[in-house]
């Protein structure tokens, strides 16, 4: 069983100790706007759908070496957009983890203010990805910052409207556990094995809607509930239907899920949890 086509992240839920810097920061830095905000919870994004959903809880632990979020992507539609972000971030004096050419995409990487990993990037276009016998070729080469930067958008004005959630990167306990679960259960491609420690899975065709890698250790244990990290994230699938197909799919295969009238409610085998929506 494959997922439907049309499948892709469409939001992440994150739990963080402080609303107020929390908010401060995807605003000032990442160019996030608030939809919606209350006295536990802020939502945020480019005007559309919820991209990003913040839960304050004061007192979250925050737990290292476990599974959980290694990051999530950001994906802007432009080489201008990018460059523009990466002038913003660099004025303010914005601490980067990184940079980074993967042949079908162009990078940067941070974090928040609670570690939480952050990558802004562009997709080339799909004529331009590189293939070998069939087989899709992603790296991590060095960043062209300087033509990065030549090529910004004149100003900054927050993130362009078509912006979305174009992957997450989970830490996880077992390679083979993991990949079985996002291949087999909900029906993504395998893309690509990085290493024996990592793998990139779509819908698609897509480079990667969902990565996964054992870097926080092999057997690395789950974080105590309401830790300081990733709460959920959130799937689209484009019609009711297609949230059906899985659910019946995750049913015969003996995949414990909840469900209701327009989402299934799912965790993988190292605990990350997905709410799947139509």
């Amino acid at each position: 069983m494959a997922i439907d086509p049309g499948a892709h992240i469409d939001g992440v839920h994150l739990t963080i100790p402080s609303l107020d810097r929390s908010v401060a920061f995807y605003e000032e830095r990442i160019g996030l706007r608030v939809h919606r905000r209350d006295a536990a919870s802020a939502a945020m994004g480019v005007g559309g759908r919820d991209l990003l959903v913040l839960h304050e809880s004061p007192d979250a632990p925050h737990v290292r070496g476990t599974t959980g979020l290694y990051h999530f992507a950001i994906l802007v539609p432009s080489r201008p957009d990018l460059g523009a972000a990466l002038r913003h971030l660099a004025g303010l004096k914005t601490p980067f983890q990184g940079f980074s050419d993967h042949l079908v995409s162009e990078a940067i990487y941070l974090a928040d203010p609670d570690g939480n990993g952050i990558e802004i990037y562009r997709d080339r276009p799909r004529s331009e990805w590189p293939f070998v016998d069939g087989v899709l070729q992603m790296g991590s080469e060095p960043l062209d910052l300087q033509s990065l930067l030549a090529d910004a958008t004149a100003s900054w004005a927050g993130l362009p409207p078509e912006t979305r959630i174009g992957h997450v990167h989970l830490h996880i306990a077992d390679l083979d556990d993991a990949e079985r679960f996002y291949r087999d259960g909900l029906g993504l491609d395998l893309i690509q094995r990085y290493g024996g420690s990592a793998a990139f899975l779509s819908a698609g065709g897509y480079h990667h809607h969902v990565a996964v890698n054992t870097w926080a250790g092999l057997g690395a244990p789950r974080p105590p509930a309401g830790a300081v990290g990733l709460d959920h994230v959130v799937i689209r699938v484009p019609t009711a239907r297609a949230l059906t197909s899985l659910a019946e799919h995750l049913q015969q295969a003996g995949i414990a899920h909840a469900t209701d009238a327009d989402a299934i409610r799912v965790s993988d085998p190292s605990g990350n949890r997905l709410v799947v929506a139509a």
